[in-house]
């Protein structure tokens, strides 16, 4: 469905200290990093698409979307909870914390994080609790 999503930064090496270490533990591999542009790419499995880029906006100005937000697929609750830490721990604000969220699904369990420049994530899994 989804060829990119691009999300804007105001300061890209900030952003990319965010973003690196948050991504990292979800097991999503960095494709490429240009920090004189500047962007990164980091590419699904079995990959090419859909990418998730990090950038400057082409026009020079950023706004976070009232309303936007990038849920980022985890693969166990334990995950959640540690992206939820990493977000936090890399300059991230809690919009709300790990935990399951019945009113989407019996299994949703989501974390909730807007990165340094204010954009909105979630970081999700689908799954019943493993064990």
């Amino acid at each position: 469905m989804f060829s990119h999503i691009f999300i804007g930064t105001r300061d890209f090496g900030r952003a990319l200290a965010f973003y690196r270490p948050l991504l990292a533990g979800l097991g999503i591999a960095e494709r490429f990093c240009e920090p004189e542009r500047p962007w990164a790419g980091w590419q699904s499995t079995p990959g090419p698409r859909p990418l998730l880029l990090l950038g400057a906006p082409f026009e020079g100005e950023h706004a976070p979307g009232n309303g936007q937000m990038v849920a980022l697929l985890a693969a166990s609750r334990a995950q959640v909870n540690d992206a939820h830490a990493t977000a936090l721990a890399h300059g991230g604000r809690c919009e709300g914390p790990p935990g399951l969220r019945p009113h989407y699904h019996q299994d949703y369990y989501g974390a909730y994080f807007r990165d340094p420049d204010g954009n909105k994530l979630c970081v999700a899994c689908h799954e019943p609790p493993a064990g």
